[in-house]
Formats: C-alpha cells, sequence, structure tokens
C-alpha cells in the first residue's frame, strides 16, 4: 500500500467538502462551475479536483454532461427500514480492529460541515482521517470531524488505540449517545484504492454518520468508504412488536467505532452490518 504525500488527504476532504456545498445548495439539473473555474477558486490542480468530482459522478450526486458541464444529479430514493419512533442497537462486525492515522489537525468547519455540527463556519474542528484495519487487512478510510470545544487534549494515541467514544467519555467527558448514519454504495478512487489496497473503481460503501451526545448536541460528522469485497450489511426486521431482540454478539459496530453505543445507548439508524470475508 502506498500512503499518501502528507496534506493529500486534508486537500482532497476541502476540495470534496466545497463541491458537496455546491451540490447541497442547487437543485436537481443545475449547473456548478467548471473544473476550470473550480481550480482556481480552490487552487488545486486538475487532477485533485478530477478526483473528487469523478467520486461524486460515481456516487450518484453530480452529472457529466459532453459538451454541456457538470450538473446536479436527480434526487435519490430512499427507503427507511425501519420507524422513525423507533430505536435500535446495532450489532458488531467481527475481526480484531485497529487504526492508522493518515491526518490530523485542526481547522475551521466551513460551511458544510458547521451546518451539520451547528456551529459557525469559523468555529474550530479536529479532523482526522485514519485508515481502520481488521486483522491486520485494511477494511475502511474514516473523515471524523469532531468540534475541537469539545476534545482540545484529544491525541494521536488516542485515535489509534482504544475505542474513541470510549476515549471521548473518559478523557473528555463527552457521552455520544444518538447517530443517524446513511450508507450508499460508490466505488473507490485511486487514491483510495492505494490505501485500501484494492483496484481502482472497486465497489464500496459510503457511510455518513452525525452523532449526538445525551444533550442532542451534534459532536462529530464522519463519512467512511468501507471495501465491497470484505463488508455487507444484513437487515434485521422485526414484524411483530413484541418480539424479543437476539441479544447483539460482540465485536466492532458496522460504520460505528466502540464506544458509548457499547453501553446500551441507542442508535437511531435502519440498518445492522456484518463483515463478510472474500471468497
Amino acid at each position: 500500500m502506498k500512503a499518501d504525500a502528507p496534506g493529500a488527504v486534508l486537500k482532497r476532504e476541502r476540495v470534496r467538502d466545497f463541491v458537496l456545498g455546491l451540490v447541497e445548495s442547487r437543485h436537481p439539473g443545475d449547473a456548478i462551475p467548471s473544473e476550470r473555474a473550480l481550480c482556481a477558486d480552490l487552487g488545486v490542480s486538475r487532477p485533485t479536483l478530477r478526483a473528487v468530482v469523478d467520486e461524486l459522478v460515481a456516487a450518484g450526486l453530480l452529472v457529466r454532461e459532453h459538451g454541456r458541464g457538470m450538473f446536479v444529479a436527480p434526487n435519490k430514493i430512499t427507503q427507511e427500514l425501519v420507524s422513525g419512533q423507533e430505536t435500535m442497537t446495532a450489532p458488531r462486525a467481527a475481526g480484531t480492529w485497529s487504526s492508522r492515522l493518515l491526518e490530523f489537525t485542526t481547522f475551521p468547519a466551513g460551511a458544510r460541515v458547521g451546518r451539520k455540527l451547528r456551529i459557525s463556519p469559523a468555529a474550530e474542528i479536529v479532523y482526522v482521517a485514519r485508515l481502520r484495519l481488521v486483522d491486520g487487512a485494511p477494511m475502511a478510510i474514516e473523515h471524523l470531524h469532531i468540534r475541537a470545544d469539545l476534545v482540545p487534549t484529544l491525541s494521536a494515541r488516542e485515535l489509534e488505540a482504544g475505542d474513541l467514544y470510549e476515549h471521548l467519555r473518559e478523557q473528555h467527558g463527552v457521552h455520544v449517545q444518538e447517530a443517524v448514519q446513511a450508507i450508499e454504495p460508490t466505488v473507490v478512487t485511486r487514491a483510495e484504492a492505494e490505501l485500501l489496497d484494492v483496484p481502482e473503481l472497486s465497489p464500496a460503501l459510503l457511510f455518513e454518520r452525525l452523532t449526538s451526545d445525551t444533550t442532542s448536541q451534534p459532536v462529530e460528522y464522519v463519512h467512511s468508504i468501507y471495501r465491497g469485497d470484505r463488508y455487507r450489511i444484513v437487515s434485521r426486521l422485526t414484524l411483530d412488536p413484541s418480539a424479543t431482540a437476539p441479544p447483539a454478539r460482540l465485536g466492532h459496530h458496522p460504520g460505528i467505532p466502540p464506544g458509548d453505543f457499547v453501553h446500551r445507548d441507542t442508535i437511531a439508524s435502519s440498518t445492522r452490518g456484518d463483515i463478510q470475508s472474500a471468497p
């Protein structure tokens, strides 16, 4: 596996946030600026911007039309598997999970992440990119955006060893209680493929999660790319409301670092996941 040059992950993340902000502020069918204009505005190279645009096109958020430009894609159809009034706990995935830190820095949240965390765009966040491994094999790339005022002493050690949410609770007094998480298919970019040790454009799962504490204040916004050849989602639907849910087994929550959720706090999510080894 080849690691990115210092700052490369963060640069793509900032470009991705900016372009996503354009998408989210427009309606389906609206045009966005050309790649040349975006490169000039953001001060990035054409390959860097092209990689981000390719990712968003593959994810179904942008549409390229030859000779016309780029446009916001039609809205996706969303199906909720569990009533919004219900809460559930997610089972955890198998294997021994570990992390390798790729980026760890602090900077202003910006408009898009600020809206998600309900803070000023000028308020600082801790940005973390880390490679998640299972039994030593790369499984996912996580991009974490955490309110900096909540974790002024967060350390690299906490991000590479142990349970992040446990560290938040015990070291920083932050008790996470609820996570709203969306999952959809995508493909990996060249840079992601190098880190995950898979071919470029391999299928993957995109997790996006907003985590809140016991006061319903957003704590972190996370988006993660999980290998499609090693990861699958299984939904358990309870048709009889009086039925007793089976006990959760030990392991790692799909898309969710272990932590307070282990202590039976609820997760407002419509899916349950599991790990599937490649044949």
